[in-house]
């Protein structure tokens, strides 16, 4: 068997990511694609507008064939940190053979740069805090010392680039022996607002939700599922500005990404209404997605320590979602995983205690988003044939 794998968050599902999919699927000659996604909250710290079930459900229905859940502690972690646990996850399932990705530069040399930063010279070391010390941003910081050391600077001007390579340099860390598939982005950037045509970014459709406009921009089955999120949106920092009004500074400082006196930054200002608190403690120097991350981090009890210990234990691949017809395919080649695979709320007991430990972050971050949401919560989530 051969398995293409994408990483994902699909909040919520696109025309853009239906065509990473069909273009995924045709490049490879894989036997079926298999999707790692996000639970319920992002890399960018927010939560996702739809619950983990829906959007797996959207996947398997336009186009993936199964789709298994990336653990909390690596969805709301820094990108290095959200590749390494997916890649580690990937590793572990031999039939994964490659890895495609959605980028603006398919042609470049995704592995040649990741050499380049996994060996981390002196002189990168040296340029990288120069540029720092000099008030430039962590990005332009990282990119002139790269460009220094024999890489395309214009590879790190973009987010997709720069998860693209952490991939990489995890699969050469890790031996894993997959092979990298950038396919070209079309549409939008994903940091845009404004919906434009069918292509739009995520972003845009999340920001005009209740839009007609929207509809031309999903698949039919998402359309009917999106819905206005605003009261959410507001409870969500309202428990964000809560949690860092009952934590100390030596808590959040655990957080990943939490460094150099932040904490004390976000909790002088943690009186501030929660969006005013981003825009006041973001700047040149830390992205406001950087600080949306810490504090829901910090929410939902995610610590560095605690991540590091999980990126060296024996973990779980826990399925969503499966294509009904290939199931018979799916599910013995997820069995071939050296990580146990949960599909009854018993194989829990199959688990080592970081693992145990690191589902716990799981279950925790599904009963806050319940409660945002004003859901009733099940401690185990069964996989969805579809």
């Amino acid at each position: 068997m051969k398995i293409c794998a994408i990483i994902c968050e699909f909040n919520p599902f696109h025309n853009g990511h239906k065509y990473i999919i069909e273009t995924a699927k045709k490049l490879s000659s894989c036997d079926f694609l298999l999707c790692i996604m996000s639970g319920n909250f992002t890399q960018r710290g927010d939560f996702t507008v739809l619950d983990k079930n829906v959007r797996s459900r959207h996947a398997v229905l336009n186009g993936a064939d199964a789709v298994i859940e990336l653990p909390a502690a690596f969805s709301v972690a820094p990108a290095e940190i959200f590749a390494k646990g997916a890649i580690k996850i990937l590793a572990s399932i031999p039939e994964v053979t490659t890895l495609a990705f959605g980028c603006e530069n398919p042609d470049a040399d995704f592995l040649g740069a990741a050499k380049i930063l996994n060996c981390e010279s002196e002189k990168f070391k040296k340029i990288l805090a120069e540029k720092l010390d000099g008030g430039e941003s962590y990005i332009k910081s990282y990119a002139a010392a790269f460009a220094a050391c024999g890489g395309n600077s214009a590879l790190l001007s973009n987010p997709n680039n720069i998860l693209g390579i952490e991939y990489a340099k995890d699969i050469l860390k890790s031996n894993a022996g997959i092979s990298v598939l950038p396919i070209k982005r079309i549409g939008q950037q994903y940091n845009e607002n404004e919906i434009k045509n069918t292509y739009s970014s995520a972003r845009a459709i999340r920001e005009n939700i209740t839009s007609a406009e929207v509809k031309n921009c999903v698949p039919q089955n998402v359309f009917g599922d999106l819905k206005d999120f605003s009261a959410q949106k507001q409870l969500f920092g309202e428990l964000l500005r809560f949690t860092l009004l009952c934590t100390a500074h030596e808590t959040l400082a655990e957080v990943y990404g939490c460094t150099e006196g932040l904490e004390n930054s976000l909790l002088s200002r943690c009186n501030l209404p929660f969006e005013q608190l981003v825009k006041e403690v973001s700047g040149k120097r830390y992205t406001e997605s950087r600080i949306k991350r810490i504090t829901l981090a910090n929410m939902l009890k995610l610590y560095a320590n605690d991540c590091n210990k999980y990126l060296t234990a024996q973990l779980y691949i826990k399925p969503l979602a499966i294509k009904k017809e290939l199931a018979d395919l799916i599910l013995p080649s997820l069995s071939k995983s050296s990580y146990p695979v949960l599909f009854k709320q018993k194989d829990i007991n199959l688990l080592q205690d970081v693992a145990k430990k690191c589902l716990d972050r799981d279950i925790y971050a599904d009963k806050i988003y319940n409660f945002i949401f004003g859901k009733p919560f099940n401690d185990f989530n069964y996989p969805q044939f579809i």
